[in-house]
């Protein structure tokens, strides 16, 4: 099954069981840039509940922007941010300093566009899964593409379909209770190498 995606900052479950189920994934490189999607956002289990980390980014003052065009907005220290609150929701989590290593750099090394980083994360959390793919990126901004199975509505965060996925162990689901289709951090932070595995036997509504 060939698959069609955006790019998303570390994204969630719901994705990555359509991408361990792909044989190939084409990455959509030509469409506009929209506020509230899963490109500049992502959720993690923190002390008190699901918490939202966010990429600030540059709007300009057309109406519409490429998304391959948008640039991060680095005076808001958002990546120091988002590693400490990394740290604070995980670090008591089984595999957290297993991958500790690979992930750091992320929020470390200067991010220019928001497209490129999330290309980058993608290709970190492939290489913790352990998960080999063919990847390939629009030439065109399409409607419809032939011989792929389109999964770009799941980049909107506002309208996001409800899945039934088996629960796995949180940090703080004694005090929550599970919370499902957080980023795909939250799965490997918890379940190690048997995260692909789990994506692997879920299923997609």
């Amino acid at each position: 099954m060939n698959i069609l995606l955006h790019p998303t900052y570390f994204p969630n479950i719901a994705h990555f069981v359509a991408i361990a189920k792909a044989k190939e994934v084409v990455f959509e490189m030509h469409d506009n840039f929209l506020k509230q999607t899963y490109r500049n956002r992502c959720y993690i289990y923190g002390a008190n509940g699901k918490l939202a980390l966010n990429i600030p980014v540059i709007h300009t003052q057309k109406n519409r922007q490429k998304y391959r065009d948008v640039k991060v907005f680095n005076a808001e220290k958002w990546q120091s941010n988002h590693w400490k609150s990394l740290l604070s929701a995980y670090r008591t989590s089984p595999f957290f300093e297993y991958y500790e290593d690979d992930l750091k750099p992320l929020f470390t090394e200067k991010v220019d566009f928001i497209l490129d980083f999330n290309l980058r994360c993608f290709e970190i959390i492939c290489e913790c899964l352990q998960l080999e793919l063919k990847t390939y990126h629009t030439k065109v901004y399409e409607n419809t593409l032939e011989g792929v199975n389109d999964f770009r509505h799941l980049v909107n965060a506002k309208k996001e379909t409800i899945h039934s996925f088996k629960p796995y162990t949180q940090v703080f689901e004694s005090k929550h209770g599970f919370i499902s289709n957080l980023n795909i951090l939250d799965l490997l932070f918890n379940e190690g190498p048997n995260a692909l595995n789990y994506l692997e036997s879920q299923t997609l509504k």
